[in-house]
């Protein structure tokens, strides 16, 4: 119990250190008309070509590009491009307003849409790396950066996305399905446990004492930002497996190190993860560098976005692009929704309570939870691993998408709501 204790409450931390990472690259953005002009050449022909010639370029395109017989509906349409707005949007709430990444919900929404899981993968990767491109904001965070920590955490990365591109490549060509059980059970465990830990940790603060300082307070984060370590950071870091790097100069004198070992095994995992799963693999990074290396939470939040910038972008290209497996102008879709969904979001959180905050990241993480475990009966169905009708496959997979959109949709309406209610208050803070 304290393990998953200690191991949610580090993945939770991960997830706000990334949403703070897209609130500033969706602020350098907006803020930047040489920027807003990029975006709208990248998006504008897309646009127009695709509502002229939607089903001729659909038609035309090979199976490797992505044509209608191929991953459908990979093809274009100005409807699928709408619904990646209302995605991106969705996204960008969550993420803005309540100050934990949002892209949980990206790939169990466009699956939910009819997108096969890959190419919702892929895509959600190339429309992180494009964000990240476009915001050029890295080198606010280089000081916060251990550069041979995250060198030689890359070459890890690189090797464990290079291995999940190629075990959901090979599933795919197995048969399409397989592909998408496989990704649905991942993001199932992945959503139950985070969303069970979020829950319960929204329970407990409801009925915790004013005195005790809760979890994700200043007085929690600094046992995470302290010099102190626990047992396996220190036996780790004991392991003198040359060479060693090093880092923390500010925290302790000197400055602690570990093996190459090490931090090549914990890049791989995120690499994995995220060539499997799509989503950049910070979640993972600050869990694995604070509970098992022992690295400062400072260092990890500046390794954490160094590494999402780097991994998403040689998974989406090596392992997705150039297999025809990225919908761009889906991802391009995604990346104006959220850029939105993100501002508003963020303003929101000034007039909105913080515990009602932390109840609806529980509901949409389990949201998203609900939804993939629902469709996970009728895909093990069709491979024929468990007796299901076709029936009963279709009304739990409905079930399940109905109760996702639901409760996104619900919350997406509630946050808009609050903040067109409140924007003579939050424009009168501005003036201040």
């Amino acid at each position: 119990m304290k393990l998953f204790r200690q191991l949610g409450s580090y993945m939770m931390l991960g997830a706000k250190a990334h949403a703070q990472w897209e609130i500033d690259v969706s602020t350098t953005i907006l803020k930047s008309k040489k920027r807003l002009l990029t975006l709208a050449f990248l998006t504008a022909p897309v646009l127009l070509i695709g509502i002229v010639f939607a089903d001729e370029i659909g038609g035309a395109l090979p199976h490797l590009l992505g044509g209608k017989t191929a991953y459908s509906p990979a093809y274009y349409s100005t409807f699928i491009f709408l619904v990646s707005i209302a995605i991106g949007v969705g996204a960008g709430l969550i993420t803005g307003c309540i100050g934990a990444g949002g892209g949980f919900i990206i790939a169990p929404a466009l699956m939910s849409a009819g997108i096969k899981g890959i190419l919702a993968v892929g895509t959600d990767l190339f429309h992180i790396f494009a964000k990240a491109i476009m915001g050029s904001v890295i080198h606010r965070k280089l000081g916060n950066v251990s550069v041979p920590l995250a060198v030689v955490f890359l070459i890890g990365a690189m090797v464990g996305a290079t291995a999940g591109g190629l075990v959901n490549r090979a599933l795919f060509e197995v048969n399409p399905v397989l592909s998408d059980a496989f990704i649905t059970i991942v993001y199932s465990l992945m959503l139950g446990f985070l969303g069970l830990y979020a829950m319960v940790d929204y329970l407990k603060s409801l009925s915790a004492a004013k005195k005790t300082a809760p979890k994700g307070t200043a007085a929690h984060h600094a046992k995470v930002e302290g010099a102190e370590m626990g047992n396996l950071p220190r036996k780790l870091q004991g392991v003198k497996i040359p060479p060693m790097v090093k880092f923390d100069y500010d925290l302790i004198p000197g400055g602690r190190s570990i093996s190459w070992v090490f931090l090549v095994a914990s890049g791989a995992l995120v690499g994995l993860a995220a060539g499997i799963m799509g989503v950049g693999g910070g979640f993972l990074t600050f869990p694995i560098f604070v509970y098992m290396l022992g690295v400062s939470s400072m260092t990890t939040v500046g390794t954490d976005i160094f590494q999402i910038v780097f991994t998403a972008g040689y998974a989406s290209i090596t392992q997705y692009a150039v297999y025809g497996f990225i919908f761009y102008t889906m991802a391009m879709g995604m990346l104006l929704g959220s850029l939105l969904g993100i501002q508003i979001g963020a303003m929101s959180t000034k007039v909105v309570a913080g515990i009602t905050i932390r109840g609806f990241y529980a509901m949409a993480v389990l949201a998203g939870f609900v939804n993939r475990i629902f469709a996970l009966p009728s895909k093990l169905s069709a491979l024929e691993v468990i007796p299901l009708s076709k029936q009963a496959g279709n009304l739990l997979n409905t079930i399940g998408i109905w109760a996702f959109f639901i409760v996104i949709g619900g919350f997406s309406v509630w946050v808009i709501g609050t903040f067109l209610t409140n924007i003579r208050k939050l424009k009168g803070e501005e003036v201040h």
